[in-house]
C-alpha cells in the first residue's frame, strides 16, 4: 500500500464568515423557539405530556408506541410454575 502526504486543508476567510452566519442563525432559531415555549406553553401535545401526573404521562407514551402492559399476577404459582411439595 502506498503512503502520501497529508492533504493540507487551508480555513479560508469566505468559510469562516459562512460559519459565523450559519450559527448566529442557529443561535436565533433556538432563541425564538425558547421565546415560543415559554409564550405558548399551555397548548399542545408537550404541554400535556410535561404536567400532570406520572401515570397520564406514561399512559400517553404507551398508547403512542402501542405498548399494553399485562397486570402481572402476584401468587408464588405464578412465580415458580406448579410445583408441589
Amino acid at each position: 500500500m502506498l503512503r502520501r502526504k497529508p492533504t493540507r486543508l487551508e480555513l479560508k476567510l469566505n468559510d469562516i464568515e459562512e460559519f459565523e452566519s450559519i450559527r448566529k442563525d442557529l443561535e436565533t432559531r433556538k432563541k425564538q423557539k425558547e421565546d415560543v415555549d415559554i409564550v405558548g406553553g399551555s397548548d399542545g401535545e408537550g404541554a400535556i405530556g410535561l404536567s400532570g401526573d406520572p401515570k397520564s404521562r406514561e399512559q400517553m407514551i404507551n398508547d403512542r408506541i402501542g405498548y399494553k402492559p399485562q397486570p402481572k399476577p402476584n401468587n408464588r404459582s405464578s412465580q415458580f410454575g406448579n410445583f408441589e411439595f
